[in-house]
């Protein structure tokens, strides 16, 4: 406990600023010291102990839209950058997505749904298979990834790529289906909600992401030396948590143009394309995950399991 002690008070300071510019004059973090001492240092720790046997580590962060996947990793990166020394560089697999005239091709030879960024497909898989490959090297040479900004819903320009300019001790790929594991065949056949009965009668597009996560995405997480899986209580929770993200988004960019901001009407559509897989981690992730930080209906972490 005296260490545990002893890394909140050295990063308080640092995680509250960081909290403080998350926060909007309506929405304050409620509860964050306990937050950060008795539920994200902990976590530091373990990966910490767990650095010390790889080069690099890989920790893949996972969660349903709105968990505050983004948040949490970036205050994990902040404790162990701070207290712990690590160099960690943290991206998001939603940086990986495929450019608007990749998923225009696709939906074209594949399935219209495809045109939707998000579910497993969507991302180029040989890009961040590349950037594991690299970052294991002994003689690390700079490397740049990219960087994707979902208010034009396609990737920056490379100017604006993020850049590591020296090798990791730890890497936090962060995303909604980092992990998830396919669907028996038979679970496919039954629709769950409006737009898979609409638009996908003839299960082609949940064969064709269910596939991937066999083959392209399995290698992927094959990667990752452990995952941490923020659990929220149900779906409906995760459309209500994904509304409030998408009207910050708003918000910050209301003054651009040629903006592709979704209305509500869009993100509870969208959200649709991330309900059957997000579900099926509901019952997958605890069991595979290596902790597992349990939320409640306040947005806020109530109890963590380390498996």
């Amino acid at each position: 406990m005296q260490s545990v002690n002893e890394c909140f008070y050295k990063v308080k300071t640092d995680c509250f600023k960081y909290i403080s510019s998350q926060e909007t004059k309506r929405e304050k973090f409620k509860n964050k010291d306990q937050m950060i001492r008795f539920f994200l240092i902990p976590v530091c720790f373990w990966i910490s102990q767990k650095a010390k046997k790889k080069d690099p580590l890989i920790v893949g962060l996972a969660g349903g839209q709105g968990t505050g996947k983004t948040t949490i990793s970036s205050i994990i990166s902040l404790i162990l950058k701070k207290y712990f020394k690590l160099n960690v560089f943290k991206i998001s697999i939603d940086d990986f997505y495929k450019t608007r005239v990749e998923r225009k091709l696709l939906s074209k030879n594949k399935h219209p749904l495809l045109m939707t960024r998000g579910v497993p497909g969507t991302h180029d898989i040989n890009m961040m298979l590349n950037f594991f490959k690299k970052i294991k090297v002994k003689k690390f040479k700079s490397l740049k990834l990219p960087k994707f900004n979902k208010a034009i819903d396609d990737r920056c320009k490379k100017r604006l790529w993020y850049k590591i300019k020296s090798k990791p001790d730890v890497v936090i790929l962060e995303g909604w289906c980092v992990g998830a594991k396919p669907q028996k065949i038979s679970q496919l056949k039954k629709s769950i909600n409006s737009l898979e009965r609409v638009h996908d009668q003839n299960f082609i597009w949940r064969k064709f992401v269910n596939f991937q996560l066999k083959t392209k995405y399995k290698k992927l997480f094959r990667q990752l030396d452990g995952v941490l899986y923020l659990k929220a209580k149900n779906f409906d929770l995760l459309k209500k948590w994904r509304l409030k993200q998408e009207k910050k988004l708003w918000l910050k960019a209301k003054y651009k143009k040629n903006l592709k901001i979704m209305s509500q009407e869009e993100v509870i559509n969208f959200m649709q394309t991330y309900q059957r897989i997000t579900e099926q981690m509901f019952k997958d992730a605890p069991k595979y995950s290596s902790i597992i930080m349990n939320l409640n209906r306040n947005h806020q972490i109530q109890k963590i399991k380390f498996n």
